[in-house]
C-alpha cells in the first residue's frame, strides 16, 4: 500500500527514513530473536495445516470454519508483518527503514492487530447463532452471509487505520529519526514529529479503545446471552456440550486480551523500568497468540482434530501400502 505524503515544510525528504533502535541495552537479544523465529515457524505451520484441512474437507466448509480460516489468515499476516523484518534489523544491524516502508509496515501491523479483535468477535457471533438458534443456524448464518461480514470487517478496519497512519505520514520529521521500538509502531514514530501532536495522540487513543473495547464488549454481550440460553436447556449433557463449544473460543479471547492488558498496565505504571525489556515483553505478547490460536482450536475442536490426525496419518498409511505391495 502506498501513502500520499504531503509535508508542511521543506525540512523533510521522502528519501529520509527512520532507524529502529530497540534492544540496544538488552543483553540476550539473540535469544529473543531465536524465540521469535520459532514462534513464526510454528505460527506458519499451525495455521497452514488448519487452512489445508478446511480446504480439503467439504464438511468443514461452513460459516463456522470460514470464521476460523479468517482468524488463521490474520494470525499468519500479523506475525509475517512483525517478525521477518526484525532479523536484518537486530541480527545484521541493518536498522534503517525507508520512509515509505516504515509507514507501510505501520499500517499493516496495526491493521492485522485490529483484525485480531474483530476476528474473535466474529467467532463469538457464530457461537451465538449456533447455540441460541440451532434449528435456524443454516438459514441465518450462510456461507455467503459470513463472507459478506468478513469483507465488511476488513473494509471497516482499513478505514479505521488509513486515516491515523496517513496523518502521521504528513507530519514534519525534522529532528531525531530514531524510533525506540522494534518496528514502525504508530506512537513511537509520530512522537518524533517537530510539531503539535496532540490531535494524533487523541486520535490514536480513540482508535485503540474502539478496536479493543468494541469487539470485547460485543464478545461479553454475546456470552451473557449464551449463558442465559444454556441455563434454560433442561439436559445436563446439552449444557455441557454447549459450554465445551464455547470454552475454546473463550481461551482464544483470554489469550489475546490478557497479554494486551498486562502489557498496558506494565507500560503505564512503569513497572518495567528498562524500555528494551518492556519492548521485548510487548513483542512476545503480540506474537504468541497467533502461534497458539490454531493449536488450541485444533486440540479443543473434536471434528477438526480428527481431520488433522487423518491428514497426518495419510502419508504413513500410503508408505505402509507401498511397503506391503513390495513385499508381496
Amino acid at each position: 500500500m502506498t501513502f500520499s505524503v504531503a509535508f508542511s515544510n521543506g525540512t523533510n525528504s521522502f528519501n529520509e527514513g527512520f532507524y529502529l533502535t530497540a534492544f540496544r541495552t538488552l543483553a540476550n537479544k539473540n535469544y529473543l530473536i531465536l524465540a521469535l523465529a520459532i514462534i513464526y515457524i510454528v505460527t506458519l505451520l499451525g495455521n497452514l495445516v488448519l487452512l489445508t484441512v478446511v480446504l480439503m474437507n467439504s464438511s468443514l466448509q461452513n460459516p463456522k470454519y470460514l470464521a476460523v480460516c479468517n482468524l488463521a489468515i490474520v494470525d499468519i499476516s500479523m506475525n509475517s508483518v512483525i517478525i521477518p523484518q526484525m532479523v536484518p534489523v537486530f541480527v545484521f544491524n541493518q536498522n534503517y527503514v525507508s520512509f515509505g516502508a516504515c509507514f507501510s509496515q505501520m499500517f499493516f501491523m496495526h491493521f492485522f492487530g485490529d483484525m485480531e479483535s474483530f476476528a474473535l468477535a466474529l467467532l463469538a457471533y457464530d457461537r451465538l447463532i449456533a447455540i441460541c438458534w440451532p434449528l435456524r443456524y443454516s438459514t441465518i448464518n450462510t456461507n455467503l452471509r459470513m463472507l459478506l461480514i468478513i469483507v465488511g470487517i476488513w473494509s471497516l478496519v482499513v478505514l479505521l487505520e488509513i486515516f491515523p497512519v496517513s496523518l502521521a505520514a504528513r507530519l514534519p520529521y525534522c529532528g531525531s529519526r530514531e524510533v525506540n521500538s522494534c518496528c514502525c509502531e504508530h506512537s513511537p514514530v509520530y512522537r518524533l514529529a517537530c510539531t503539535d501532536i496532540s490531535y494524533n495522540r487523541q486520535l490514536a487513543t480513540a482508535k485503540t479503545l474502539t478496536v479493543l473495547l468494541g469487539p470485547l464488549s460485543f464478545i461479553i454481550f454475546t456470552y451473557v446471552i449464551i449463558v442465559v440460553a444454556v441455563t434454560r436447556i433442561a439436559s445436563i449433557s446439552q449444557r455441557r456440550k454447549a459450554f465445551h463449544t464455547c470454552f475454546t473460543h473463550l481461551l482464544l479471547v483470554l489469550l489475546y486480551y490478557m497479554p494486551v492488558i498486562v502489557a498496558y498496565v506494565l507500560g503505564n505504571l512503569r513497572l518495567v523500568p528498562n524500555v528494551d525489556l518492556l519492548t521485548s515483553i510487548l513483542t512476545i505478547s503480540v506474537t504468541i497468540p497467533p502461534m497458539l490460536n490454531p493449536i488450541i482450536y485444533s486440540l479443543k475442536t473434536d471434528e477438526l482434530r480428527d481431520k488433522i490426525f487423518k491428514l497426518l496419518r495419510k502419508p504413513k498409511v500410503a508408505q505402509q501400502i507401498i511397503k506391503n505391495e513390495a513385499n508381496g
